[in-house]
């Protein structure tokens, strides 16, 4: 998996109404990590294990997560771990503790 981060999000237009206040997550899972139902089993997984993490982002922040092939093959407890280490390079080990 590939992680994509905005530890800020850009300024909002006045009149829009969304609050930045929330650490928001986007999945990316292409064709190339298998058909319909496999990107779809995928996304949930990701979705699932990004959901446990997202309080380790500061407020206002965006994470992108982009599946790779493999992760059609991979179980939760793997993506797990791979979100896991990856947030800890991108955040450092100091938000681990949460």
């Amino acid at each position: 998996m590939v992680l994509h981060y905005l530890s800020e999000r850009p300024a909002q237009p006045a009149g829009d109404l969304a609050s930045p206040a929330a650490a928001r997550a986007g999945f990316v899972v292409g064709k190339n990590v298998g058909n319909s139902v496999v990107r779809h089993r995928v996304t949930r997984r990701l979705r699932a294990v990004v959901r446990a993490e997202l309080g380790r982002l500061p407020a206002g922040a965006d994470l992108v997560v982009r599946a790779r092939p493999e992760a059609a093959g991979a179980d939760s407890a793997v993506l797990r771990r791979d979100l896991a280490s990856g947030l800890d390079r991108l955040l450092g080990e100091r938000t681990r503790a949460r």
